[in-house]
C-alpha cells in the first residue's frame, strides 16, 4: 500500500506520497501469448470473491487497439492467475461510430448494473477499401457505452451512438480524439475522466494529449464537459479516490497528482520512474458503494515490444 503524509499545498493540507515505487509480476491466462496481443485494460472490480478485468484483444502480430475488440477475464487470487472468459463487446454495426474497432474499456457498477465504457472508431471516411488509416485528419474517435445485469454480460449498447464526442472547436484540446474513460461517482454525479487530442496538433497529437472530465446525473448521460483540460501530458488516464479527493497518475510526465475538488490538480511528489503503461487499478469504489476510499495497491498494466503487447500485474508501494 502507498503511504501518505500531510503537506501544505496552496494553503490546504493534502496527503503527499513518500516516494511511490512500482513492482511488476508476470501473470498467467492473459499475459504473454503467442496467439493474441492484449492491451489497454480497464480498472479492476471484485464481484463476490472474484476479480474482473476488461481489455482490448487483437490477433498477433497486430498490436494497436484500433483493430481490436473487448474481451474480459477473471481471477480468484488478486490478479496473479487469470481465466479468459470470452468477448465482452465486438465492433458495432456497419456505418456506426464503432464499426471498425472497440477498445480501451472501463467499468462502473451503478445501482446493481454493470456499465462498460469504451472507445470506438469507424473506417476512415473516404477510404476506398473501407480501411482504417490512423491518420491525423479525419479518423476521429468517440466514447460509447454498453450495460449488463451481470459482469459476465451480455453487454448491450446504450443508445444509437456515442455518449461523448469530440469538440467542434478545432482549437479545443479534444477536437480530434476522445479516448480512455475512467469513472467515479462524486457529489451524486458520474464523473467521466478522459483523454483528449486536438486536431490542431496534427501528427504530434499523441504526445500532447490532455486529461478532461465530463459530468452526468447517471451513467447513461447526457454528459456535460468541463471544457478546460485538467492535466497536460496525460496520455493514459488513471484516477482514483483519495482522502475525499481525486488522485491521478499522468503518464507522459510521470507525476502523481491530487485534486481535493476533483478538478484543480497539483503535483504530490517528484517525477517517478518505472511507472506502469496504460494501467488499471483495483478500485473498490467502482463496485457500487461509491463512498469507499481505500488507497489502491495493485493493478494490471501493459507491456509492449515489437509485434507484441501483453498484460502484467503491478503493485504501488
Amino acid at each position: 500500500m502507498i503511504s501518505y503524509k500531510p503537506v501544505k499545498t496552496t494553503g490546504k493540507s493534502v496527503m503527499a506520497s513518500d516516494s511511490v515505487k512500482f513492482s511488476y509480476q508476470a501473470i498467467t491466462g492473459i499475459g504473454l501469448d503467442s496467439l493474441y496481443n492484449r492491451r489497454d485494460n480497464s480498472d479492476i472490480i471484485k464481484v463476490g470473491n472474484r476479480y474482473y478485468v476488461w481489455y482490448t484483444r487483437m490477433n498477433v502480430p497486430v498490436t494497436a487497439g484500433y483493430w481490436g475488440a473487448i474481451w474480459y477475464a477473471t481471477s480468484d487470487d488478486e490478479g496473479f492467475t487469470w481465466t479468459e472468459r470470452g468477448m465482452a463487446l465486438g465492433r458495432g454495426e456497419a456505418g456506426k461510430f464503432d464499426s471498425h474497432a472497440v477498445f480501451t474499456p472501463n467499468i462502473l457498477v451503478y445501482e446493481g448494473r454493470y456499465y462498460l465504457y469504451y472507445t470506438g472508431v469507424k473506417p476512415t471516411p473516404g477510404n476506398p477499401k473501407q480501411a482504417f488509416e490512423n491518420n491525423s485528419i479525419n479518423d476521429v474517435t468517440a466514447l460509447g457505452l454498453s450495460v449488463a445485469d451481470t459482469p459476465d454480460g451480455p453487454f448491450v449498447r446504450v443508445g444509437d451512438g456515442p455518449i461523448l464526442e469530440i469538440s467542434r472547436d478545432s482549437s479545443a484540446f479534444d477536437s480530434y480524439r476522445i479516448d480512455d474513460a475512467s469513472l467515479l461517482v462524486r457529489d451524486q454525479k458520474v464523473w467521466l475522466y478522459y483523454k483528449g487530442r486536438s486536431i490542431a496538433h496534427g501528427p504530434k497529437g499523441p504526445a500532447l494529449t490532455k486529461m478532461g472530465v465530463a459530468f452526468s446525473d447517471n451513467p447513461e448521460g447526457p454528459y456535460r464537459k468541463h471544457g478546460v483540460p485538467l492535466l497536460d501530458k496525460s496520455h493514459e488516464v488513471l484516477i482514483w479516490t483519495m482522502n475525499q479527493g481525486v488522485a491521478s497518475l499522468a503518464s507522459l510526465d510521470s507525476f502523481l497528482n491530487f485534486a481535493a475538488d476533483g478538478i484543480h490538480f497539483s503535483k504530490l511528489q517528484n517525477k517517478m520512474t518505472g511507472i506502469p503503461m496504460a494501467p488499471g487499478l483495483y478500485r473498490p469504489h467502482l463496485e457500487g458503494d461509491h463512498t469507499r476510499n481505500e488507497t489502491p495497491g495493485w493493478g494490471i498494466a501493459m507491456r509492449a515490444r515489437k509485434n507484441v503487447t501483453y498484460l502484467v500485474r503491478f503493485e504501488m508501494k
